[in-house]
């Protein structure tokens, strides 16, 4: 086994942006793991680690908005002028 790294982490999330909706939340529930495990090692960062947690949580947050927008409730929620009331 492969001992993962905050920068391993730390790429997933650059990658996430790149994938489609169900890859990239599957990289992402991945990273959040490696995050997970991490927090028992004591040579790493803590603070870095929390960071990356929190980075993560956002990213999961910005793939599950790009898919509502995508499929059409963005544009529901967020209509053009000319179609607000």
């Amino acid at each position: 086994m492969t001992h993962t790294t905050l920068e391993d982490v730390e790429r997933s999330l650059d990658r996430a942006t790149e994938l489609e909706t169900a890859e990239a939340v599957a990289v992402l529930r991945s990273a959040r793991e490696d995050l997970r495990d991490l927090g028992t090692d004591p040579d790493v960062a803590e603070e870095r680690r929390r960071a990356l947690e929190n980075r993560l949580d956002q990213r999961i947050r910005e793939v599950k908005n790009r898919d509502a927008y995508d499929s059409g409730l963005g544009s529901a929620m967020n209509p053009d002028e000319d179609d607000a009331p």
